[in-house]
């Protein structure tokens, strides 16, 4: 039962993401976060805390705004006061040039802890979305360049 409701908030919080509802999507997350992408680009890095996170989804609804995230699949381990949930995903978008080819798929690797997420890496293609950050910044949204934000 634990894992099912687990599994439940999880597609909750992508579909938060999906519908930019950012408030939603971080009111899991502890105050003091792991959060990783790799890759050398305005998304990559690594944040430490709830508030630059927030900022993250922000800025990650500015530079892809038609993103949409299809959670594939979710696995729930452990128990309620140390949990790791693997979600397998597919995202796509079409870009401001009219090239709808984003596509990307990825693993997130959560970590929580009596209900909060006190860590959450991800992995991608992480070249594919420098290449599609490209394409939004020579279309014009320059934040799609911009350095990482990181705390």
């Amino acid at each position: 039962m634990y894992s099912y409701i687990v599994e439940q908030e999880i597609r909750k919080t992508f579909d938060h993401v999906n519908n930019h509802r950012w408030d939603e999507a971080v009111k899991a997350v502890a105050p003091h976060i792991h959060h990783r992408v790799s890759g050398n680009h305005a998304l990559g890095g690594e944040r430490h805390d709830k508030a630059a996170l927030r900022r993250w989804f922000e800025r990650l609804g500015r530079v892809l705004p038609a993103l949409q995230i299809k959670v594939n699949n979710v696995w729930v381990k452990g128990w309620p006061w140390n949990t790791t949930v693997f979600v397998e995903w597919d995202g796509t978008a079409t870009l401001l040039d009219g090239d709808g080819s984003y596509v990307n798929r990825g693993l997130h690797v959560f970590t929580l802890r009596w209900g909060r997420v006190h860590a959450l890496e991800e992995f991608q293609d992480s070249q594919e979305a420098a290449r599609g950050l490209a394409a939004q910044a020579a279309a014009g949204l320059k934040e799609a360049a911009a350095q990482p934000i990181i705390s």
